[in-house]
């Protein structure tokens, strides 16, 4: 029944009004009342209404009362009641704070949202207009929860007046799983490794067919609280192609369809002309990318100095494209793009920033073509130190795509047909100039650290036909190094013209982790005294040193495991493993929100146009910055939960199976081990390594054996065998087949560590 029809059938029948004590004695007398009998006993009794009453009236005593206190509590803040001072009462409309949930595609200029929980047989939810007056003590935007005063609105579309006091966390709002019925209904197998399964009654299928991936909504039943769901979306097989990725987009909230306000924008961009930029078009500028890339962010070029001040020197230039020509500041693609934060690449499919209009034509360096961009100009002298640089906004016409393997095939001369007329022109100077600047690059040292990235490759159905660990070539490095140099050339500059930017930072490792790897090393005979300041360099020593180990494959996971993350950040904090003072992201615009700003700070800061940072922005860069890293680290989860699925798909068919692995991290309940061939990751339990009680040793990063000294540590190789698959989690259980290393039982009363620290494996981590 309607809130307002039973409010008019109470105010006609006040003689069926009783006391609370009366009121009790519907409700089994010390049992926690529903939330229905809750407001119904506010409907009946307005003028007793607090916590004690209420807990008078149902007979609640004792550590009860915790309990209808939180229950009041929830129920406050789903506007079901409020409170004044001590008194409850029922909400007859939003309650004056609650907390509004603002669409993505909201007007900025005129917001409107919504309340965060409503109920349903109360009819549409009523709109609530976003105050931006002096009296709000934050300003929000589309896409945010926030908490806020409500007031009744005198005219316009809006039935609220919302006056924002805080920005909420945005909760999750929905789980996924597979759907397996039962006579009565379903129950729901959740894809994550910690998740539980839940009951679905049968009409709340919608529509859903067992073996189903779907989305769900939680609900609790009864006084138990049992967890029950209800379906809310099909998203279909999860073995269909592409499905795999669906469920980490899922998982993680990844926005990947594009609002209709955000197509038409892209759809209305035209093609950038000459007005306002220089005509680079005469230079033979060459794209080299892997060679199933769609978009392509940079084009190089380069030529030996005329100069005759700067002999054996060269002269390099760089197009990056220009994303801030198409996607304005405040515009919906801006805050779009800010939403996502970066594209994200799996390996059945890539959720861009932008729509593919932007990303894959109007500014992808397309061969032949003209396309406007941010062009960078530097002069290196012949030993690669940079002597000069300067920006400028450009039109090009890229001369060739190239893949790395083109490029590299081609200048160990084998050229093909494309790549034959470019040698002379155009390859053999770009790695002239890469040659001269690698020596620079060896003088600065930064962190050396190289281990392999497996690729998985898909077949039609969506999955794993192979995997391979792509070779690394001097093209690779070629294009990463001229890179590395123009985003320091943007840091650069911004500092010079004192205009605010976004630094990519990362920070120098703590001294708790570098006391950790001494104490790591000096178990392998390899000495390092960091001292109060470290740099990469002697990770590199350390390196160096463990190449001729027993174990090196150890030395580099711990050297790993001891850096810091990187980051977005208005502050300098320098690139420790590039071993720079400033660094700032400027030559990825198409995928990375980061890139774009710097962008838009270096057309205000050189008067290159009208579409540069605007003023108001600068106050924002600290909250850019942890949005952007948090969609990154949000990225790597992705692709790293999806490439778990993809590999547990692909070895469920081979319980029993022997593999070769490495460990690739321990922790007290067991060794997780990384498969050679495949790279696939999996745990044994330590209760299955056989009749000894082993112990978790944290310098060591080893389980060893209390009577028998038996050793497994970090990065051993050992056999394993396959004892059971989870693809939906992307989780492996091993039985391990090798036997440890014989060492000295540790001694007997020794305190046992019992932290628990997940393994690292071996990923490379972001520059």
């Amino acid at each position: 029944m309607a809130r307002k029809e039973k409010q008019g059938r109470l105010a006609k029948a006040p003689d069926e009004r009783r006391s609370h004590q009366q009121r009790a004695k519907t409700n089994r007398h010390g049992e926690i009342p529903t939330r229905e009998q809750i407001v119904e006993y506010l409907d009946l009794n307005p003028n007793a209404a607090s916590k004690r009453d209420i807990a008078k009236a149902f007979g609640i005593r004792g550590d009860d009362r915790v309990i209808l206190k939180a229950l009041l509590k929830e129920m406050e803040e789903d506007g079901v009641i409020n409170r004044s001072r001590k008194a409850y009462k029922r909400t007859a409309a939003l309650p004056s704070v609650t907390v509004i949930e603002i669409p993505h595609d909201a007007d900025p200029e005129h917001m409107i949202g919504y309340p965060a929980r409503w109920d349903e047989d109360e009819g549409e939810r009523p709109k609530v207009l976003i105050s931006n007056s002096s009296k709000a003590k934050v300003a929000p935007g589309p896409g945010d929860r926030v908490l806020a005063r409500i007031s009744s609105a005198d005219e316009g579309e809006a039935a609220y007046v919302a006056t924002p006091m805080k920005i909420l966390d945005q909760p999750r709002k929905s789980l996924i799983g597979v759907i397996r019925r039962t006579r009565t209904g379903a129950r729901l197998v959740p894809v994550e490794r910690k998740g539980r399964e839940m009951q679905i009654l049968a009409g709340d299928l919608n529509g859903a067919e067992d073996g189903d991936l779907v989305e769900i909504e939680q609900m609790v039943s009864g006084r138990q609280m049992v967890p029950r769901a209800r379906v809310s979306n099909v998203i279909g097989n999860p073995l269909s192609e592409k499905a795999v990725s669906l469920i980490a987009l899922h998982n993680l909230e990844i926005p990947h369809k594009f609002p209709n306000s955000v197509i038409a924008e892209s759809e209305a961009a035209a093609p950038a002309d000459l007005k306002g930029r220089e005509d680079w078009r005469d230079l033979p500028f060459v794209t080299i990318d892997p060679a199933t890339a769609k978009d392509h962010d940079d084009a190089v070029y380069a030529h030996r100095d005329e100069d005759a001040a700067n002999e054996g020197g060269f002269v390099v230039y760089v197009a990056i494209a220009d994303v801030a020509h198409y996607v304005l500041p405040g515009s919906d693609m801006d805050r779009e793009a800010l939403l996502r934060g970066n594209s994200v690449y799996f390996p059945d499919r890539v959720v861009p920033m932008l729509p593919e209009k932007i990303s894959n034509n109007l500014c992808s360096l397309v061969e032949n073509q003209n396309r406007a961009a941010m062009g960078l100009r530097m002069v290196f002298d012949a030993e690669g130190k940079k002597l000069s640089h300067s920006f400028h906004r450009v039109l090009i016409r890229s001369a060739a795509k190239l893949s790395y393997q083109q490029a590299q095939t081609a200048i160990d001369g084998f050229p093909d047909e494309k790549t034959e007329p470019l040698l002379e022109p155009i390859l053999k100077p770009l790695f002239d100039a890469f040659a001269a600047m690698e020596i620079a690059q060896k003088q600065r040292g930064p962190l050396a650290l190289d281990l392999p990235e497996r690729r998985i490759v898909l077949n039609e159905e969506g999955m794993v036909d192979d995997i391979h660990i792509p070779e690394r070539l001097t093209a690779h490095r070629l294009i990463e190094e001229m890179m590395i140099q123009s985003n320091v050339c943007a840091a650069e500059m911004l500092e010079q013209k004192k205009t605010p930017l976004l630094y990519r930072v990362h920070d120098a490792p703590s001294q708790q982790k570098m006391m950790g790897l001494k104490e790591t090393l000096e178990t392998l005979s390899i000495s390092f005294n960091p001292g109060d300041t470290v740099k990469p360099t002697q990770f590199n020593t350390i390196l160096k040193k463990a190449e001729n180990s027993e174990n090196p494959q150890l030395v580099s996971e711990m050297v790993l495991r001891a850096q810091a993350q990187a980051e977005y950040s208005n502050e300098n904090l320098g690139h420790f493993g590039l071993n720079l003072r400033r660094y700032a992201h400027f030559t990825s615009p198409i995928r990375r929100y980061a890139d774009l700003i710097v962008h838009r700070a270096l057309i205000r800061a050189l008067g290159l146009g009208e579409d540069g940072l605007p003023a108001e922005t600068d106050g924002k860069l600290p909250m850019i910055g942890e949005q952007i890293s948090m969609t990154e680290r949000r990225a790597m989860a992705a692709e790293r939960e999806t490439s778990d699925r993809l590999l547990a798909y692909f070895l469920a068919d081979q319980i029993g199976a022997r593999f070769s692995g490495r460990i690739a991290g321990v922790v007290g309940a067991g060794l997780f081990v990384r498969l050679d061939k495949s790279g696939a990751d999996g745990f044994i339990p330590v209760s299955t390594l056989g009749t000894d009680y082993f112990v978790y040793d944290e310098s060591q990063q080893a389980l060893i054996g209390e009577r028998s000294g038996e050793r497994y540590r970090i990065g051993d190789q050992v056999s394993v065998r396959l004892m059971e698959t989870e693809p939906l989690a992307g989780s492996l259980r091993f039985e391990m087949l090798s036997r440890g290393e014989k060492t000295t039982p540790p001694k007997r009363g020794r305190p046992r560590k019992t932290t628990h620290r997940k393994g690292i494996g071996g990923r490379r981590r972001k520059r």
